[in-house]
This record gives C-alpha cells, sequence and structure tokens, in this order.
C-alpha cells in the first residue's frame, strides 16, 4: 500500500515503520553503515537534528524524552509523537519555517522534505545494522531517487552525503538510493 501524500500521513506511515525497527534491536552498540555510528546514533542524529532546526526556524520546541543514551527507544518514540502532534495540530498547518538556507516553507512541507525523508534513508541503516528488513517502499524511494538525481550536485555540495557508490543497473530501487546517497549496499556489520 503506498505511503500517504499528506505530511502527517507519510510522517505517521514512515515513522512507524521505523519505530518497528528501533523497538526490534536488541544491540544498540552494533556497527551502521555511517561510518564512526552505532545503531544507537542512527536514532541519536534523528532526534537531535531536528528540533534545533524546528526551534531555529519556526521558535516552537518539541517535547524531549530521555536521552538516547539512556533509552533509545523511549527517546525516539516521545520524538516522533511529537513530530505527529506538531503536524496533526490544525494550528501549525499555516506556519512557515525559517531558514537561511532554504527561504521560508510551509511548516508541514519542510517536516516532509526534510526530516521524513531522512527518517526514511535512516531506516536502511539502522536496519542493516540490526540484521532486520531493509529494503525501503519501493514506490517512495523511486519517488525520491528521481528527485535527488535532479540535484546531485546541490545535494554532493551540502556535505550530507558521501560520495555515490556505484550498483549495478540491474539492482534494486534501495541499494540504488542507499548508493545514491554514499552508502555501500553491499554493506553487512563487521564480525
Amino acid at each position: 500500500m503506498p505511503f500517504p501524500h499528506d505530511p502527517a500521513g507519510r510522517h505517521r506511515a514512515i515513522a512507524g515503520i521505523f519505530t518497528e525497527r528501533v523497538r526490534a534491536v536488541d544491540d544498540w552498540d552494533a556497527p551502521a553503515p555511517v561510518d564512526g555510528w552505532a545503531a544507537r546514533d542512527v536514532v541519536r542524529h534523528l532526534v537531535e537534528w531536528f528540533p534545533s532546526f524546528l526551534e531555529s526556524g519556526t521558535g516552537l520546541t518539541l517535547a524531549q524524552g530521555p536521552s538516547v543514551d539512556d533509552d533509545p527507544v523511549a527517546a525516539w518514540t516521545t520524538h516522533a509523537d511529537a513530530v505527529q502532534e506538531l503536524l496533526d495540530d490544525p494550528d501549525t498547518a499555516t506556519t512557515v519555517l525559517s531558514n537561511p538556507h532554504i527561504g521560508d516553507i510551509p511548516l508541514p512541507q519542510a517536516v516532509d522534505q526534510f526530516y521524513v525523508s531522512d527518517v526514511f534513508l535512516h531506516t536502511w541503516d539502522l536496519a542493516r545494522a540490526t540484521g532486520q528488513p531493509d529494503r525501503l517502499d519501493e514506490e517512495f524511494a523511486n519517488q525520491m531517487f528521481s528527485g535527488m538525481q535532479e540535484h546531485d550536485e546541490m545535494l554532493r555540495a551540502s556535505g550530507q552525503y558521501g560520495p555515490r557508490v556505484d550498483v549495478p543497473e540491474t539492482a534494486d530501487i534501495t541499494d540504488k538510493l542507499v548508493g545514491f546517497i554514499g552508502r555501500d549496499p553491499s554493506w553487512t556489520p563487521p564480525g
């Protein structure tokens, strides 16, 4: 079933899949595909960068859970619930996020474009690090891959993605997408 197209619905679906992966982790210190990261750091990244992005662009503050070091599951679920509450709130539908790099964007669109897509991509990282199912939704992965290819140079210049990893033309869309963002689709945890 395809993801909803509205920001609140898409976040609910994508964050829900990430939550399933978070709840199934049995080794938070397992190495992750991002150099120098463990599984815990995948969650840490998502719960730490977005609140400051949101607050600096809107003045809104998200509820915070425990630290990722103390309880990564509760840190993530508290964070995901707070983002969902923000997107479900009719009062924030007209809020504008202002950022010197991206300009003024309606908050729901900014959350969808920058944060929800990040959760989607990092689902692969967490799943691969912890031996869980790591294939991404084909429709949304195709949509992201197409859009990102159009902005390849700008995305590389942002420093947010590593050098592209070449994959065979016959690779599935998950491998093409993770290769595009600089992950080795054949990466497996050491040992």
